[in-house]
């Protein structure tokens, strides 16, 4: 978000309407909490780090029925602000509230006179609403649009990664070293099934997700941990910021085995002749979005590097790293 726009824009709606705090209330991706992005105001216990949920005080009314709210008289006992600190509410004696429609949010402001604002003030602040949810809702599409361009270049690099990473070692070293740079998690791991079909073993990571950076000195059976259950159901698994379904708890390579505490991971499987040959996981232990462009994007790069195998005709055995 462009927090000096924000700030420009406060301080003018702060000086139109002669108020004691102009404070603007925007949503984060993927949450109906809504914290101050912005604010002005003349007191030194505003708590730029207040957040409302719907329904929470008087800012929340705004933001759960999507109505401005105009109070001339403001009786604290009827109602509350939540975003000041040390007492300051009771000095407050007027409020005017208007919901950001684009992009959810509300744009608030209040006085220490009774009175202060009017009918005609919330049409005003109205167009300084509809402003900011505007600004928000275009940084966002910008944001996507250089998100999903940093997936396509790197697909364009890795479609070309076996001219110039031809043997197998280098291709998998420079294919997980992309994908941790273009995604920003910190482990980009690839795990293999051995011949028997009942295990798998770590067969490289950008960087190793056991403790002391050492590797796994032994192999686990298929089934066992979050990848485990990727090879024997041979479906992918979702789990970052948000997700209900605490799949990211379960540890990676199973209870026994050392291993991080990771918030948000993907793993998918790497399908060749029927048969799940080997799981692609991305895992970090910040709650991180996992988003319908990062899954398609991983999903085509596990597509890739199922075909750069196949064609190296590692159909039944990836040779272990040492080799």
């Amino acid at each position: 978000m462009d927090a000096p726009f924000y700030d420009q824009l406060l301080a003018i709606v702060g000086n139109v309407f002669d108020a004691y705090s102009a404070v603007l209330f925007l949503p984060g991706p993927g949450g109906e909490e809504c914290r101050i992005q912005a604010c002005f105001s003349l007191s030194d216990n505003l708590n730029r780090e207040a957040a409302v949920a719907p329904g929470m005080g008087l800012v929340g009314w705004i933001l759960r029925e999507g109505k401005p709210l105009l109070i001339s008289n403001f009786d604290q006992r009827r109602g509350v602000l939540g975003y000041y600190r040390n007492g300051e509410e009771e000095r407050i004696r007027a409020f005017m509230g208007y919901p950001v429609a684009t992009t959810g949010g509300a744009l608030c402001l209040d006085s220490r006179k009774t009175y202060t604002f009017g009918d005609k003030d919330l049409k005003i602040l109205s167009q300084f609403a509809d402003l900011a949810g505007y600004h928000l809702a275009k940084s966002r599409e910008v944001e996507t649009s250089l998100y999903e361009h940093r997936f396509y270049q790197c697909l364009r690099l890795i479609a070309t990664l076996h001219k110039t990473h031809p043997k197998w070692t280098a291709f998998r070293s420079g294919l997980l070293e992309l994908l941790a740079s273009t995604t920003g998690y910190r482990y980009c791991i690839l795990t293999v099934r051995d011949e028997s079909g009942r295990s798998y073993f770590l067969e490289g990571a950008n960087e190793s997700p056991f403790p002391g950076g050492r590797d796994a000195a032994r192999r686990f059976p298929v089934g066992q941990g979050l990848v485990g259950w990727v090879f024997k159901n041979h479906t992918p698994v979702f789990s970052g910021d948000g997700d209900e379904a605490g799949a990211a708890r379960l540890p990676l390579f199973g209870l026994d085995a050392p291993g991080g505490d990771y918030k948000s991971v993907l793993c998918l499987p790497i399908r060749f002749s029927k048969k799940t040959r080997g799981v692609l996981t991305l895992a970090d232990p910040r709650p991180l979005p996992v988003t319908e462009e990062l899954k398609a994007f991983v999903g085509m790069v596990a597509e890739n590097l199922a075909l750069f195998l196949e064609n190296l005709h590692l159909r039944t055995r990836v040779d272990p790293p040492s080799a």
